[in-house]
């Protein structure tokens, strides 16, 4: 084991590598649809870690947020390319195995969709 997934594991309090694992494959695969969400908070249930709360917050969030935008016409469809961008930044370090919060909404998904505990 690497000495940063010594570190990743004692930061998300989880005990094992598979653990990690398994939290890492939750968080990346809750932002592939709703359908994806649905499948990761079935493997949180059996794994709970803050890594994977993290990332159903975030992801859920911007499937909200995706889906207000599309409501609005033109200026939503322009929005929705930003979160679009942002929710490849997402997946992207959720397979890092990093946390990265969205920008300007990320704290707000943390806050309110309290929950997934």
């Amino acid at each position: 084991m690497t000495s940063f997934e010594s570190l990743a594991m004692g930061h998300f309090h989880i005990p094992s590598k598979s653990n990690f694992d398994m939290a890492k494959f939750a968080a990346v695969i809750s932002y592939f649809t709703v359908i994806g969400w649905c499948i990761a908070i079935l493997l949180y249930s059996g794994n709970r870690s803050s890594f994977s709360t993290f990332h159903l917050k975030q992801s859920l969030g911007l499937v909200l947020t995706f889906t207000l935008l599309s409501f609005i016409p033109l200026i939503g469809w322009a929005a929705s390319v930003f979160v679009f961008i942002i929710w490849l930044m997402a997946i992207y370090y959720a397979i890092l195995g990093e946390k990265y919060s969205v920008p300007f909404l990320g704290e707000y998904f943390q806050r309110h969709l309290d929950f997934i505990q």
